[in-house]
């Protein structure tokens, strides 16, 4: 990788040595763009965990097909519904939360303009998202990450960052590396998550 044709982020990332290593041998990485919808990103997020990336397409096409990701007919869907486009009953209850956020409507106890949340700070964007049941650190870090295009999130919380992690950086204070690594943070995790063992 030639270091005149490196973007400001991949030169700050190239001084550790062992990122400068993955990157050449990943190549560039694509710019990871907004997200035109927030809450069907975030809607699609919760679909994806824990099952196959095939198997979580599927089910958000379904999905996708029966309500637009429009909160209104998501929340129109009775929860056999849900259940029947592939949902577990734990997404189906935090979908049908995310919706009533969205609508803010009050027996949902939470309103959240996710057309706003783009203009929050990382952390700000979490905290609103994490009374939504279903939704943990990890799943904010991703929608942070994928759907806001955030460029200094890192996830501890993801195992194959950390397996990565101890694989390309064997008994190093990972804390104290990941720290060093912002503000780009997230383009060093997407290396990693490329560079697994």
């Amino acid at each position: 990788m030639a270091h005149a044709l490196l973007t400001p982020a991949e030169q700050h990332l190239s001084r550790d040595p062992v990122l400068a290593r993955l990157m050449a041998a990943v190549g560039p990485l694509p710019n990871l763009p907004l997200a035109p919808d927030p809450f069907a990103s975030l809607v699609r997020a919760v679909l994806g965990q824990k099952i196959h990336v095939k198997a979580a397409a599927a089910v958000a096409l379904r999905v996708e097909a029966a309500s637009g990701y429009d909160p209104a007919r998501l929340l129109a869907l009775a929860p056999d519904e849900l259940r029947a486009l592939g949902l577990s009953w734990a997404k189906v209850r935090t979908v049908r939360a995310l919706a009533g956020a969205a609508l803010g409507l009050e027996e949902a106890a939470l309103h959240i303009d996710f057309a706003h949340l783009a203009t929050l700070p990382d952390e700000a964007v979490t905290q609103a998202l994490l009374p939504l049941p279903g939704i943990g650190r990890w799943t904010a870090e991703m929608f942070l990450m994928f759907s806001l295009a955030r460029p200094d999130v890192f996830s501890f919380g993801d195992y194959v960052l950390r397996l990565s992690l101890e694989h390309h950086y064997p008994g190093q204070d990972h804390a104290a590396l990941v720290r060093s690594w912002s503000p780009w943070r997230t383009l060093a995790a997407r290396y990693l998550w490329k560079a697994r063992p």
